[in-house]
């Protein structure tokens, strides 16, 4: 069994090893906040519903009770209107297309191309963010369709610390902030 260790917190991190939907969460949440938070969220989620995340439950509640659960003290997210709609948005998608499954989003994937495709398709996923995610999926969740490493570059990279695809302790998360302070300060002098 894979475990994740991207949120640092043993539970949250259970959840996201066992939980595609929690995992894609936190991929959604992961913007704007730590990506510690980000990825604690979906756990936090879970308890402020009462039971196990499910997409179609989720879809299907009333927006301004999902509203309250990202907005209860610690907020899931310093916008937790806007990302309570669009984790909405997400499991709407994942009930209706993937069979209330979200790892059919990758499992059913043909090809490194059509799962990036899949992934960009979903609410609140831009190019970057789906080629982290198709990086992450290679990297530590087995998911080796043909040719992912060229749809995740240059995630995909092995050996890189580029981003969460790389997280597989604090050393290997210290490693991807440092590369993405450097990344800053480089694009802060060409300015």
């Amino acid at each position: 069994m894979v475990k994740l260790t991207i949120s640092q917190n043993p539970e949250a991190d259970a959840l996201l090893s066992n939980s595609p939907l929690a995992l894609l969460i936190g991929l959604v949440l992961d913007q704007q906040i730590t990506l510690e938070k980000a990825f604690t969220a979906p756990l936090l989620l879970m308890q402020r519903i009462g039971e196990p995340l499910d997409a179609k439950k989720i879809a299907s509640m009333d927006p301004q009770l999902l509203e309250k659960a990202f907005s209860e003290k610690p907020a899931l997210h310093r916008f937790p209107t806007a990302m309570a709609q669009r984790v909405q948005d997400i499991c709407e998608v994942v009930a209706r297309d993937y069979g209330n499954d979200a790892s059919r989003i990758w499992n059913d994937a043909k090809d490194g191309k059509d799962l990036l495709g899949r992934i960009r398709k979903l609410p609140g996923f831009g190019d970057m963010k789906a080629k982290i995610f198709v990086a992450l999926l290679g990297k530590q969740l087995a998911v080796t369709v043909p040719h992912w490493r060229e749809a995740s570059a240059p995630f995909g990279e092995p050996g890189s610390f580029r981003s969460i695809a790389d997280i597989m302790d604090r050393d290997s998360l210290n490693k991807v902030r440092e590369f993405k302070a450097a990344m800053k300060a480089e694009g802060k002098a060409r300015k």
